[in-house]
C-alpha cells in the first residue's frame, strides 16, 4: 500500500470519529432537552402541574385577602377600641400591724401566712405594768369619792346648825318684840306718874339688848348658810378630782386593753417579724395583714390610651400565673394624676434639656373572680389588662366638639 492510500485511510478514520462524536453530542442534547425547558436551565413543568400551582396560589391569595379584610374589619369596629397594657399588677390595701403601747412580747398568737378574721388577737404584750396603773387610778377614784362623801356628811351637820340658828333667831325676835312692847307700855304710865322713869329706862334697855340679839342671831344664821355653800363647793371639787381620776382610769384601761394587739381587718398574716420576749415600741411594725379577699388591679396605661376610658367599662384580665385563664373586671377609677406626679421626686422639666417621655396613668380595675381563683391570686403578680372602650366611641369626638363650642362662646363675648 502506498503512502497516499495510508493518508486516505487515516482521513477516513478521522471523519468517522467526528461523525460519531457529533451523534453522541446530538444524543446528549436530546437528553438535555428532555430535562431542560429552554436556555434558562429550569426544569419543564407539565400543564397540569402549572394549573394546580395557579389554583393553590389563588386560594392562598384569597385566604390572605380574607384574613387581611377580617383583621381590618375587626380593628375598625372592635380592635382599636381595646386598650391593652402589660404594666399591671395585682394589689391589695395592706395594713401594718403595730402596737399602741410598748413592752415585752408575752405571746405571739398567730403564725406566718395564717388567715385571720377581724378582731382576732395577734400578739399579747406583758400587761403587768398597765394593770398596776389601772389599780392606782382606781384607788384615786375611790379616794375622791370618799372625800366627797365626807364633805356631804359635813353639809348634813351644817344644815342642822342652820336650823338651830334659825330657831335662835326666831326666839330672839320674839324677845325683842316683847321688850319693845314693854317699853311702849311703860311710857304712858311714866307720863301720868304711875311708874317711875327708872322702870321705863330698864324696859327700853332690855328692848335694845333684844334687838342686838336678833342682829347677832341673824349673822350667825348667815354664817351657817355660807358654810353650807363652802362645803358644797368642796363636794364639787372632790367630784371633779374623781372625774379626773376616772378619766385616767379609762385611759389606763385602754392601754391595758391595747396590750392585746388584734387584727383590724380580715386577711392573711405576712412578713411577721415579732418574737416572744422582744421589746417593742409603740408604732413599731410587727407584721402585715393582706386582705386577699379584697384584691384589685393597678394598671398603668399610657396617656395616649385613656382618652375614651371611663369608669365602669369592662376589662379582660390575663394573669401570668394562670395560663389560658381569662378573668373579668371593670374600670373602678382613674388616678388624679400620672404616676410621675406622685413619685418621691416629681420631675421638673423646666430645668435643663427636655426629652418627652410618654407618661402613664394608674387605673384601678375591680376584679371579678371566683373563690378558686382568689386562692391563687396574690398582691404583686403580673397581669395583662385589656379595657373595652367601645361603649364610648364618640368620646374624643364629643370632647373636640365641646371644645369648639366653648371657643365659639368665648369669642362671642
Amino acid at each position: 500500500m502506498t503512502d497516499q492510500d495510508d493518508d486516505k485511510a487515516r482521513d477516513a478514520d478521522k471523519t468517522d470519529d467526528k461523525q460519531g462524536d457529533a451523534k453522541d453530542k446530538d444524543k446528549d442534547k436530546d437528553k438535555d432537552n428532555d430535562k431542560d425547558d429552554g436556555k434558562d436551565g429550569k426544569p419543564k413543568v407539565s400543564p397540569e402541574k402549572k394549573r394546580k400551582i395557579r389554583i393553590a396560589l389563588t386560594i392562598a391569595g384569597v385566604v390572605v385577602l380574607l384574613a387581611g379584610g377580617g383583621w381590618f374589619a375587626y380593628h375598625t369596629f372592635v380592635g382599636k377600641y381595646n386598650e391593652t397594657t402589660d404594666d399591671a399588677y395585682i394589689q391589695a390595701d395592706t395594713v401594718t400591724v403595730a402596737p399602741k403601747v410598748g413592752g415585752y412580747v408575752d405571746a405571739v398568737l398567730v403564725r406566718e401566712n395564717q388567715d385571720v378574721r377581724a378582731g382576732q388577737p395577734l400578739v399579747r404584750i406583758d400587761p403587768r405594768d398597765y394593770n398596776a396603773q389601772t389599780e392606782q387610778f382606781q384607788a384615786q377614784v375611790d379616794i375622791a369619792q370618799a372625800n366627797a362623801d365626807a364633805v356631804r356628811a359635813q353639809i348634813a351637820e351644817q344644815e342642822s346648825s342652820v336650823a338651830a340658828a334659825r330657831a335662835q333667831l326666831a326666839a330672839a325676835r320674839q324677845a325683842a318684840s316683847f321688850a319693845q312692847g314693854e317699853a311702849q307700855r311703860y311710857a304712858p304710865l311714866v307720863q301720868i306718874g304711875a311708874e317711875n322713869a327708872q322702870a321705863l329706862a330698864e324696859r327700853r334697855n332690855q328692848a335694845a339688848q333684844a334687838a342686838e340679839q336678833v342682829a347677832a342671831q341673824r349673822a350667825a344664821l348667815a354664817n351657817a348658810e355660807k358654810r353650807i355653800a363652802s362645803l358644797r363647793a368642796q363636794v364639787r371639787q372632790a367630784e371633779a378630782q374623781g372625774e379626773a381620776a376616772a378619766a385616767q382610769l379609762r385611759a389606763a384601761g385602754v392601754n391595758l386593753q391595747a396590750t392585746t394587739v388584734s387584727a383590724s381587718i380580715a386577711g392573711r398574716v405576712g412578713d411577721a417579724t415579732v418574737r416572744v420576749g422582744q421589746f417593742v415600741q409603740p408604732g413599731a411594725r410587727l407584721m402585715t395583714l393582706v386582705p386577699v379577699g379584697s384584691l384589685y388591679i393597678s394598671a398603668n396605661f399610657k396617656e395616649t390610651q385613656i382618652g375614651r376610658m371611663r369608669v365602669g367599662q369592662p376589662a379582660e384580665i390575663k394573669v401570668d400565673a394562670l395560663p389560658r385563664v381569662k378573668l373579668r373586671g371593670r374600670v373602678d377609677s382613674l388616678a388624679p394624676g400620672t404616676g410621675a406626679q406622685f413619685s418621691l421626686l416629681p420631675p421638673q422639666n423646666a430645668t435643663g434639656n427636655f426629652t418627652k417621655i410618654v407618661q402613664r396613668v394608674p387605673v384601678r380595675i375591680a376584679l371579678d373572680a371566683g373563690p378558686e381563683v382568689r386562692q391563687v391570686l396574690l398582691p404583686g403578680l403580673s397581669v395583662k389588662v385589656t379595657v373595652d372602650t367601645s361603649d364610648d366611641k364618640r368620646a374624643l369626638k364629643d370632647v373636640r366638639e365641646g371644645e369648639k363650642e366653648h371657643q365659639k362662646r368665648e369669642d362671642a363675648r
